[in-house]
């Protein structure tokens, strides 16, 4: 049988209030205390909690200050990602971020979904849906990626677009739900 952070990780329904799960929450919020109480001149004091609030953490990963997220350890991250002030990723499951992607201020990462039918919903059970964000990608501030999206490299998402669906590479896509508004040239990949 399961355990229930089995079932979460594999997108079964699932009991967020398991108490190996609400320990790790506990454990993520106290790091996650850590790092907004840090300040820019203690960059030995970042990286030590970095490393164990994301350990799976490409080099030169930078949060600005303050960041939430569920678990920490569900984030999987290439090289040189920056995440601006505010962000916030429910990573219930696997949020993949390729290297230098950068994050706006504001942006927000649900992986955690809850289903339609009113009746399992009520029962407090919930899931979630991986989310993979490319390399080279640029999210702008505010916007919102939703669970199961894939968004492909060197893509721009506009600022405050909610990412619905996924989005193709090389492309410049916005609004609510965020759709493609252009191909990205090489001339604007500069």
């Amino acid at each position: 049988m399961k355990t229930e952070k089995e079932k979460m990780l594999a997108g079964d329904l699932y009991d967020p209030l398991d108490p190996q799960l609400s320990e790790e929450r506990v454990q993520a919020r106290l790091l996650i205390q850590e790092l907004n109480a840090s300040r820019e001149d203690q960059p030995d004091e970042r990286t030590r909690i970095l490393r164990a609030l994301i350990p799976r953490a490409g080099d030169g990963l930078w949060l600005q200050p303050p960041f939430y997220c569920d678990y920490g350890s569900n984030i999987i991250t290439g090289e040189k990602v920056f995440f601006n002030f505010n962000c916030i990723v429910l990573d219930v499951t696997t949020v993949h971020i390729g290297s230098r992607t950068l994050f706006g201020p504001n942006v927000q990462i649900y992986t955690a979904t809850h289903p339609t039918d009113w009746q399992v919903r009520a029962s407090a059970v919930e899931y979630a849906k991986p989310i993979v964000i490319g390399e080279d990608v640029w999210v702008g501030g505010s916007a919102v990626i939703c669970p199961g999206v894939t968004i492909g490299d060197r893509t721009i998402i506009g600022a405050g677009s909610v990412v619905t669906r996924d989005i193709p590479p090389d492309v410049f896509a916005a609004g609510n739900p965020c759709r493609v508004i252009r191909q990205l040239t090489s001339d604007e990949q500069k």
